[in-house]
């Protein structure tokens, strides 16, 4: 889990509303904060993007919504990013520069240029997601790649030589909406989310570079914190995972434990761009799912396993969780994995 902008959910109201859907109400259910679709610098949880994506695309019986909610969306999203990437002198430039600060937007995302998954030398491949191991639904998935592909699109002003788009899950909408949107040839089921593009693509010019606005837009990315303060993050959610049930569950407890104050423990938690109550949050939601999963623990019990007084607290946290009960999470799993 980690935290993004909400910007990340440009376009979703619109989208939504069109479909004659209730923007605010699928946002509540996925536990977003109050104005998360309405205003881009609010933090949310990546996961809570994702449930909602995939809630919204169930109860709408739109399995192109993902897609839908990119063609909305175009590159000022990423603020001071945005700029930084436009005036790159190529597009080598552009990409490595998204990949080396996205964490201001999203912390786990990576974009990057390699070769090419089937060894054409004439290709390179343009891959977008998130580490090893981590499971993102389609619609994040989708909303991701074309909301790339239109970006290269602007950056060059045109076609930018896409052979064939890679996704690493089986078609949820019909083939021809994917090779409409992105007007060239798509596979699924693939090891990884990526755009084969034409070789010379990352030595072309960005069209209207202005190198003096990108060193002004990069002084301010290099101001803001580091990737490197997960360092604490996983500090606490190690110490929380063995602690959760037994011990307190607080931010003085967690301090202590730690060697250090409570105030200075969250401001390293700051710089990594969350909050203790967030850390403790993404635990214990991992923890319930795994025991109403993989147990037969009572609803209580398993209340209890994750420091929460009872069964019906429980279920609190589960709505906003998942947007459903823990015992429907029992019966059919995390909704959307």
């Amino acid at each position: 889990m980690a935290w993004v902008r909400s910007a990340a959910l440009r376009g979703v109201r619109r989208t939504v509303e069109e479909l004659g859907g209730d923007a605010d109400a699928l946002a509540r259910s996925a536990g977003a904060p109050r104005g998360v679709l309405d205003d881009d610098e609010l933090l949310v949880q990546d996961t809570t993007v994702a449930v909602l994506l995939e809630t919204a695309a169930r109860r709408l019986d739109c399995p192109d919504l993902g897609l839908r909610v990119a063609l909305e969306q175009d590159l000022s999203m990423l603020g001071p990013l945005a700029v930084a990437v436009q005036n790159s002198a190529t597009v080598a430039e552009a990409l490595e520069c998204a990949s080396r600060y996205l964490f201001v937007h999203d912390r786990n995302l990576r974009v990057a240029l390699g070769t090419d998954p089937h060894g054409d030398r004439t290709a390179v491949a343009v891959r977008y997601g998130y580490p090893p191991g981590a499971r993102v639904p389609p619609q994040s998935v989708e909303m991701g790649l074309l909301f790339l592909h239109r970006v290269l699109i602007s950056l060059l002003d045109g076609p930018y030589g896409l052979r064939t788009v890679e996704l690493p899950h089986h078609a949820v909408a019909a083939r021809a909406r994917y090779e409409e949107l992105f007007g060239s040839q798509v596979n699924f089921a693939q090891p990884q989310a990526l755009l084969r593009v034409a070789s010379d693509l990352p030595g072309r010019p960005v069209q209207g570079g202005d190198q003096l606005t990108r060193r002004v837009a990069l002084a301010y990315l290099e101001a803001q914190p580091s990737v490197t303060g997960n360092a604490m993050t996983r500090r606490v959610r190690t110490l929380l995972k063995q602690s959760l049930g037994t011990g307190p569950g607080t931010l003085a407890f967690a301090a202590r434990t730690l060697g250090m104050s409570p105030r200075s423990l969250q401001r390293h938690l700051s710089a990594a761009g969350t909050t203790f109550a967030a850390v403790l949050d993404d635990v214990r939601r991992e923890r319930a799912a795994d025991l109403l999963i993989q147990s037969d623990l009572p609803l209580a019990q398993v209340a209890r396993n994750i420091g929460l007084s009872e069964a019906a607290v429980l279920s609190r946290y589960a709505r906003r969780w998942w947007g459903t009960t823990a015992r429907a999470v029992r019966d059919h799993g995390v909704p959307g994995e």
